[in-house]
Parts: C-alpha cells; structure tokens; sequence
C-alpha cells in the first residue's frame, strides 16, 4: 500500500472539513472538498480554481490526478475543466481544483461540497529517444475512428 502525506494549510480555519476519502469499498478516487471561506457561484460557462485547503507529499514515480465526480456532472453540470489534472510528486503547494459550469444555470459551490476527487497512479519517468522510423502496426497512422 502507498502512503500519501496531506497537510492541511490552514489547520485551525479547516478542521472541520474532511481529508479527501473513499466513499465506497470499490471507489478508485478519494472525494476531496472545497475549503471556501465564502460562497462561489459560477455563471454558465465560467470557471474558478477551488482552493481544497491541502498540500501532498506523493511518492516518487507517482500522480494524483484530479476528476471530475460524476454526480456534480450530472446534476449540476459542473466538471473539472483540465481533467485529468496532474499533481505531480515534486508539487508541494495547494491542491486546488479547476471547475467549470457546463449547464445553462448558475451553480454555488459552498464550503464542505465534494468537488472532485483524486485517483493516485503510477507515473513513470520514461526515456524519450528520437527515431528516424517507427515500427508497422496493423493500425498504423489510423486516428479518431479508425478501429470502428
């Protein structure tokens, strides 16, 4: 099992706000919530980074990637705008969460609302080489749509 250190950047304002946590037995991502000292209501289509209140220490050769939570999604139209967002090991500052309103309504995020969540992957560091030619594939250069 990975250990992952989280440090919460205001203590004494954000002890009342849960760490990010794993609803369900099966869940792959961690729900992480806002850490808003103030309501943010989002016009259609207007996005603002959402600041959780939590720096992490990830393990070398490992992210965090930020996604989006199906049920904001679907009731509210709200996403994670760069998704999946990277938290790369080396990062030590504020995870802060890029939402965006696709609905045609104006949506409020409020202190404690789950507004993402977090899926820990590997991620290794590979050697990039440039190459004259590239191996044949049966797919070869077919793109968007190409297997069907």
């Amino acid at each position: 099992m990975v250990t992952v250190q989280l440090q919460r950047l205001r203590p004494r304002q954000d002890a009342d706000l849960p760490l990010p946590r794993y609803m369900s037995a099966g869940a792959a991502g961690a729900d992480v919530v806002a850490a808003l000292d103030a309501p943010v209501t989002l016009a259609p289509l207007e996005r603002a980074l959402i600041p959780t209140g939590l720096a992490m220490a990830l393990p070398r050769g490992w992210e965090a990637q930020v996604r989006p939570r199906s049920g904001n999604a679907f009731r509210h139209g709200l996403t994670v705008l760069n998704a999946p967002g990277t938290i790369d090991s080396d990062y030590r500052g504020e995870v802060g969460v890029l939402l965006v309103n696709l609905s045609d309504q104006a949506v409020t995020v409020t202190r404690g609302d789950r507004i993402a969540q977090l899926v820990f992957a590997p991620a290794p560091q590979v050697t990039l080489q440039a190459a004259v030619t590239l191996d044949d594939t049966d797919r070869g250069a077919g793109g968007f749509g190409s297997t069907g």
